[in-house]
């Protein structure tokens, strides 16, 4: 497959991937700018075709498996929602001992401590689909630009 294509093909196709990075600029980026460019130019070159695929499929998943970690932790919030606005600690009742101020800091005025822990897993979690996402894709700009056909792996076939 190496020999047959041009340049011009791998550029293309590159940039594809590469292009999935303007999440970071533009909201909805990583799907938009390698929509726009696969769809011009998928009928003309059958390798555009493929990595277009290939990229909006790998961006799609990410979304899939973001959305499904969001959702996992939303019974955790629930479960931890009355804690979380308890403000007695924080509230008016300690009104009446404004006038004899001291600092002391107990256990019990930390009551965060069990909804950080979903919190915690879920962010993780998150972050961990960013790094996959950051390595894959700048392996994919590489692979294709050096004239490799390159699957993401983790991904749902969305486009066929």
């Amino acid at each position: 497959m190496t020999n047959t294509l041009s340049k011009h093909e791998r550029n293309l196709s590159a940039l594809i991937h590469a292009s999935t990075f303007s999440k970071f600029f533009i909201p909805f980026g990583n799907f938009i700018i390698p929509l726009v460019l696969w769809t011009a130019n998928k009928k003309e070159y059958e390798f555009v075709d493929y990595n277009g695929k290939q990229a909006l499929n790998f961006q799609l998943s990410l979304l899939l498996y973001s959305i499904i970690i969001g959702l996992a932790s939303i019974p955790f919030f629930i479960g931890v929602l009355p804690e979380l606005f308890d403000f007695g600690h924080l509230g008016f009742d300690r009104l009446q001992n404004f006038n004899s101020f001291n600092i002391r800091f107990d256990s019990d005025d930390f009551r965060f401590g069990r909804w950080w822990l979903p919190f915690g897993i879920s962010g993780l979690l998150q972050a961990a689909l960013m790094v996959v996402n950051i390595v894959y894709t700048i392996l994919a700009v590489i692979r294709t630009n050096e004239g490799q056909a390159f699957a993401y792996p983790i991904t749902v076939k969305f486009i066929k």
